[in-house]
């Protein structure tokens, strides 16, 4: 389904109606904005932010991957956390590509973590959810420290990072994708999810075909579904789900490949009763975070759908 209101558009409609109405100059937003459009977290909104960077959240012999964490000044209590995974192919992006999302997030009342993960170039697949998961570890072995109620962690990530995120929600218990990155006593579980153009279902026909000449997928599976159909299945959330896994938020662009719209894998989790949602933004490509607003009608989805599933079962 798509939201039905986009509410930054509507604030300014009504905003302008009454300007001309009462004869009154236009009053523009207290947001910022650029010249481009592009997305821009305002000052006033940092201010209230406290942050850690580069923190150390795994290690695997002399490799170290870090994370950056943000979270409301002064905010009272165990605040819910959400780990925000960036994206680009696998292969490309770090921390800081998904830092904006985590410090608005973080805005509403929650800890949040943007992480670094191992790309393609240096490692495949599974190493990559090894890292998400090792970082939902740490967190909640260190709860206590950054302020985290351990027992409410979701996710946001998009692109690749959605897939990542995806996955992280529906293959809780999946010893093989759990990895060796630290805190092993510590579950990697998470209780809300928001994917944002990613793919749920390696194993589709679609990508069956698109496997076998994508050169970032194979080098994230290494190979094409043909050749590695085990490594597909495994990188694939839908492939995982079952009836304990926790709800889905799907974001995705207008003009975004439908595939990204995961309809297998909502319809499923319709099946097994488990709660979930689309939001697809109006005229957005694929890469909408870019754009204020499209990055604002992305959080008006977000931010309720955790609210209602980390906040309100506190």
């Amino acid at each position: 389904m798509n939201t039905a209101l986009h509410l930054p558009i509507f604030r300014s409609i009504l905003v302008a109606f009454l300007c001309i109405v009462s004869g009154l100059p236009a009053i523009s937003d207290d947001k910022p904005s650029r010249a481009d459009g592009k997305t821009v977290i305002p000052e006033a909104t940092l201010d209230q932010l406290e942050q850690t960077l580069d923190v150390t959240f795994a290690k695997y012999g002399d490799r170290t991957l870090q994370l950056d964490i943000f979270r409301p000044k002064d905010a009272p209590g165990m605040l819910p956390a959400i780990v925000c995974i960036h994206g680009g192919g696998w292969g490309r992006g770090s921390k800081i590509h998904h830092r904006k999302v985590a410090q608005a997030l973080a805005a509403e009342g929650y800890v949040t973590a943007s992480i670094d993960y191992r790309l393609s170039g240096e490692a495949k697949f599974p190493a990559h959810i090894h890292d998400c998961k090792a970082a939902v570890r740490f967190l909640r072995a260190n709860a206590k420290g950054y302020g985290i109620d351990p027992e409410h962690i979701g996710a946001i990530g998009h692109s690749a990072g959605g897939h990542l995120a995806a996955l992280l929600a529906t293959s809780g218990g999946v010893a093989e994708l759990d990895g060796a990155g630290g805190n092993a006593e510590f579950s990697s579980t998470i209780q809300a999810v928001v994917p944002m153009g990613g793919q749920t279902d390696f194993m589709s026909e679609r990508n069956r075909e698109k496997s076998a000449s994508a050169a970032i997928w194979q080098a994230f599976l290494g190979g094409s579904q043909d050749e590695v159909p085990e490594v597909y299945r495994l990188a694939s959330p839908l492939a995982h789900l079952d009836k304990n896994d926790p709800p889905v938020w799907l974001i995705t662009g207008e003009k975004d490949d439908p595939s990204t719209r995961a309809d297998s894998l909502r319809q499923k989790m319709d099946q097994l009763s488990i709660e979930n949602g689309l939001t697809i933004i109006k005229d957005a490509p694929h890469p909408f975070t870019v754009k204020q607003i499209w990055f604002d009608q992305m959080m008006e989805a977000a931010v309720p759908f955790f609210d209602r599933t980390l906040k309100d079962h506190q």
